[in-house]
């Protein structure tokens, strides 16, 4: 006999901030919440895990003192209807560190790590929200079973509210804004 899997009645229910705001670490774990309705998110590979977390690390110590770059929480794109979104990396300005939740004009960039079943989402409909919220820049990797990962780089033209397209990189990603950085995706 197998057990059905039913979904808690949150789940299909329009949620506000403030009923957010209430929920346990557990309920947002693995979530994002798109025009009020809670979206759940597959468990992310090792592979996908690990290129977040290494990216992380670069752009944190790439940063400097004035920014932190960390993975898995919230950034909240808007409050009516509630979007949160939980990009695989963050960088955001460090004295925001015990600011929640976490909004636009903390963060500089994000990062997402394109997973089969993410394809659309990241390369399109995430795309447009950063840039509307008025994120200054968008990374999107894209990842190969062999080989190092594609880094697309983006950028806000704010005028007009959308994402310029970058450099796209493959081996080393060699940046001087918004930070100078080099990352050998090789090693990652």
């Amino acid at each position: 006999m197998t057990a059905e899997m039913v979904a808690p009645a949150w789940m299909h229910e329009q949620v506000t901030a403030e009923r957010y705001a209430t929920w346990s670490e557990e309920q947002c774990a693995g979530i994002e919440i798109v025009d009020g309705m809670v979206l759940v998110s597959p468990s992310a590979s090792k592979r996908h895990n690990r290129l977040a977390r290494l990216l992380a690390n670069a752009l944190d110590a790439a940063a400097g003192p004035d920014w932190n770059a960390d993975t898995d929480f919230d950034v909240r794109l808007r409050d009516v209807p509630l979007n949160n979104r939980r990009p695989d990396v963050t960088v955001y300005r460090a004295d925001t560190i015990d600011v929640t939740p976490t909004r636009p004009e903390h963060v500089l960039l994000v990062v997402e790590v394109v997973s089969p079943g993410s394809e659309t989402t990241d390369r399109i409909v995430k795309t447009d929200q950063y840039a509307k919220a008025g994120i200054q820049f968008y990374w999107r990797v894209e990842q190969a079973v062999t080989g190092a990962p594609l880094v697309y780089t983006y950028v806000l033209d704010p005028a007009a509210g959308r994402y310029r397209d970058g450099d796209v990189f493959t081996g080393v990603v060699k940046l001087t804004a918004p930070f100078p950085i080099e990352i050998d995706l090789g090693r990652l």
